[in-house]
């Protein structure tokens, strides 16, 4: 049987025009294994993407020549790579528009490395010699979700979901370690005529809790962001 072919390190294109923050970030990165590119700006950081590729993004806001929602918003209408913003601007606003415009995460400075080390990691699982995602499974010997035959098992036994919890749930693990937003939530298991009826949201997740055995307080699988959204923790804790 042939050897599978070899993962080449993931390449992640840093674009920040802090200097600190370009040096801090390429050692953290090379340390984790992974292979680095730096912009200080964002045509030059779409020009790199665009020549060189990358399999992550790490986007800061504020830079000198345009917004990084701009670089965002021209980069999303020829790519889809996972990016991470990076901002100082903590608002539940700057938050909801970056990830609602196709930020897969956003981390608000200053950060710890370790946190934005493992969302990182959480954007990048499932990467393949071939560049193709894997089917969406998630086994952790406790919990299983298998989308491919409509399967959820706790502890080996069958869970009975509704269709929406299902809905949720399949929608979660798709984008496993990225932030939903609860309009792009509400519009996909609801309707677009939904997209600010967050109580259906609450509810629906307590439900979805319980039966997966998770807590709000203690969260294993289902975290809030508040204000802002769901993240699917696909990770051991």
């Amino acid at each position: 049987m042939a050897d599978a072919p070899a993962i080449p390190p993931a390449r992640v294109l840093v674009i920040d025009d802090e200097v600190q923050i370009r040096r801090f970030l390429d050692i953290s990165l090379r340390a984790q294994g992974y292979a680095t590119s730096q912009a200080a700006t964002g045509g030059e950081g779409l020009r790199k993407l665009a020549g060189e590729g990358a399999d992550l993004v790490i986007l800061d806001i504020g830079l000198p020549d345009m917004e990084g929602h701009d670089v965002l918003a021209e980069l999303r209408q020829w790519s889809q790579v996972p990016v991470i913003m990076l901002s100082v601007r903590a608002g539940e606003a700057e938050k909801v528009r970056a990830l609602d415009n196709g930020a897969n995460d956003y981390v608000t400075k200053p950060f710890g490395t370790q946190e934005l080390m493992a969302r990182a990691r959480a954007l990048l699982r499932g990467r393949s010699a071939d560049g193709e995602g894997q089917v969406p499974l998630f086994d952790d010997g406790h919990l299983l979700i298998d989308l491919a035959r409509r399967e959820v098992r706790l502890d080996g036994a069958a869970v009975a979901l509704t269709r929406k919890e299902y809905a949720l749930l399949a929608l979660l693990l798709r984008n496993a370690g990225r932030v939903v937003t609860q309009p792009q939530i509400l519009q996909e298991v609801w309707g677009p005529s939904h997209r600010h009826d967050t109580h259906y949201l609450r509810i629906l997740v307590g439900r979805l809790r319980h039966k997966l055995g998770d807590s709000a307080l203690e969260s294993r699988y289902l975290f809030t962001e508040p204000g802002v959204g769901l993240r699917f923790h696909a990770m051991p804790l």
